[in-house]
């Protein structure tokens, strides 16, 4: 029978602290940079119409080009998120895991 996770020591550990450190920094500022990009489309589009206006190919322009490329922000975000947690993350968390059990006990 398996001894029962001590949640205290593992929220207590360096590694686990070090972890939710390296974490939380890098989301905050994913989150920092996609909501400043985000409110840039209404910014824009009140204050400076006349460059959202501009025509760059048929009846494109340039607001419609900043509206679909926060589809494409989204998407660079959610795979620089990815990246990262894939390389650093999930091998920190992994070795969390892996002593989880003999963590603190």
């Amino acid at each position: 029978m398996t001894s029962p996770i001590n949640w205290a020591a593992i929220d207590a550990d360096p590694r686990f602290q070090a972890l939710h450190r390296k974490k939380a920094g890098f989301l905050w500022g994913l989150m920092i940079f996609s909501v400043i990009y985000y409110f840039l489309l209404p910014i824009g589009a009140a204050y400076y119409q006349d460059l959202f206006k501009t025509q760059v190919w048929g009846p494109v322009n340039i607001g419609i080009l900043f509206a679909l490329s926060e589809f494409i922000v989204a998407w660079l975000i959610a795979y620089v998120y990815a990246r990262k947690a894939n390389a650093e993350f999930d091998a920190m968390a992994q070795a969390l895991v892996n002593d989880a059990h003999q963590i603190g006990g």
